[in-house]
């Protein structure tokens, strides 16, 4: 066996490897890009690089300059008197100077936990149950539910007491499951009503006394029968309580009008807001795509900095690889900005022409749409119409759509077209809201209808959509 030594050692070689370029990786993020973040972006390289400015039309205006209209002797002087003012005390002089201007900034409304804080220490409580109430407030999820036990609750705050606070521990006493159950009844009285519940069923209760209906028979249903309320058995219950089954479903209908997330109400319900990137709108039958970039900066190379940077024998070093390094980022920016608008436009007028019978005639005739068949039409790859129509909406005849909306796979139907999916669920939608309550059409019978309109598909895949839809089963959905 021959002899070998182990070692680190250096050695020369060539090969080929694919590196991308630094600015694909920016081209690639500027089409990622929704509106509202390219406008934040472009300011930001308007500050950093001297090259770029805006391009408004008051730049055109300039060149060709329009003459104002002669000034009517009789006419009054407004801007006098704007600046003078009238009947406001004084004239403006006397205003002028410097003043502390303050700038209207909105405050985060109060939150489900401040609101059950609030009303905590509006109590006349003991310190002792004050802690104790907290402790429970704490322990509430944003919809209102109680999320450990009150063991728990206790144990928690007594070993915090012992470990951090001794002193107050050995002065107030440990807690007890009384007092836990005392201080959440109090916090169950708070608004929202059904607050600090530990379930469903407790919510529940906790609405219905609260509206004085403990007597009642919604009230009765869901404190001894919950489990055949929730599955609908409308039979069992009438013979249970010797009443008909339509009164056991007027009962379930009161009961389906309260809250069972009431702690949602003061949840975060901050508007999002959406910029649509584009805008479809018919014209003399046909329809057309625009850019909605008015609010979008125009960009142009900054014309007195190009002068200073053709005089090149008054830079050398570090100073000319500035001046060129800020001119090709600026150059290589409006090109790409341009490039982005040109792709989108692109992907979206092949949507439009896919999709006209949607925006004609609604969901329904929504046609199966891939980013391969996109991408294949355009000439780009898939992924790049996968960044241009990520977070990017258009503001339609059918309203603002996000550009994901129009894709979706497809079934095959017996007349050689496909049809979305997305329209599928929106046909199954629509058949369970025509049909009649008293015998409502089981996924089959859905099945059996899609087939007699030419779509084939099968009894799970009806099943699975309904479950998208948040549609229940036709023996939950019956009436008597």
């Amino acid at each position: 066996m021959s002899d070998y030594k182990r070692g680190l050692g250096q050695s020369l070689g060539m090969r080929q490897e694919t590196k991308i370029n630094p600015r694909l990786y920016q081209a690639m993020d500027l089409l990622y890009m929704p509106l509202m973040d390219l406008q934040q972006h472009l300011k930001q390289e308007l500050l950093v690089n001297p090259f770029l400015e805006f391009s408004e039309l008051a730049d055109e205006i300039e060149e060709h300059p329009v003459e104002e209209p002669e000034e009517d002797e009789d006419e009054m002087d407004w801007e006098e008197i704007l600046l003078n003012g009238f009947d406001v005390g004084g004239r403006r002089q006397q205003y002028d100077g410097d003043r502390e201007t303050f700038m209207p900034t909105p405050a985060a409304p109060p939150d489900l936990w401040d609101h059950l804080r609030e009303q905590l220490n509006l109590l006349t409580l003991a310190p002792r149950d004050l802690l104790l109430g907290e402790e429970i407030v704490g322990n509430v999820d944003r919809e209102g539910f109680l999320t450990c036990s009150l063991e728990e609750v206790v144990e928690s705050l007594n070993e915090h007491l012992s470990e951090e606070e001794p002193e107050l521990l050995g002065e107030i006493g440990p807690y007890t499951i009384e007092d836990a159950e005392r201080l959440l009844e109090v916090v169950q009285g708070f608004t929202p009503s059904g607050i600090g519940a530990r379930n469903l069923q407790e919510t529940l209760l906790i609405q219905l006394r609260q509206r004085g209906e403990d007597e009642g028979l919604p009230y009765r249903l869901v404190r001894d029968h919950f489990e055949q309320l929730v599955n609908h058995r409308w039979s069992e219950l009438s013979k249970e309580h010797g009443i008909s089954a339509k009164e056991v479903q007027n009962a379930a209908d009161e009961i389906a009008k309260l809250d069972p997330k009431p702690g949602l109400k003061h949840a975060d319900m901050s508007d999002n807001y959406v910029t649509p990137d584009l805008i479809v709108e018919k014209i003399d039958g046909e329809y057309h795509v625009f850019h909605n970039d008015s609010s979008l900066p125009r960009l142009k190379l900054s014309r007195s900095y190009r002068e200073v940077a053709r005089d090149k024998n008054q830079f050398k070093g570090d100073n000319k690889a500035f001046i060129t390094k800020k001119l090709n980022s600026a150059q290589w920016m409006i090109q790409a900005i341009e490039q982005r608008r040109q792709t989108m436009l692109k992907v979206m007028g092949f949507i439009v022409d896919r999709q006209r019978e949607f925006f004609e005639k609604g969901v329904e005739h929504l046609r199966p749409l891939t980013l391969r068949e996109v991408a294949e039409h355009i000439d780009m790859h898939e992924s790049t119409v996968s960044r241009v129509t990520n977070d990017k909406y258009a503001q339609t005849p059918r309203g603002v759509l996000p550009l994901k909306y129009f894709f979706s796979s497809g079934l095959s139907t017996d007349y050689g077209e496909d049809v979305s999916a997305r329209g599928i669920r929106a046909r199954i939608e629509k058949l369970v809201a025509d049909e009649n309550p008293k015998k409502p059409l089981t996924d089959q019978a859905i099945v059996d209808r899609l087939k007699a309109e030419g779509v084939q598909i099968a009894r799970r895949t009806v099943a699975k959509y309904r479950d998208q839809l948040g549609i229940l089963s036709a023996r939950m959905r019956k009436r008597v």
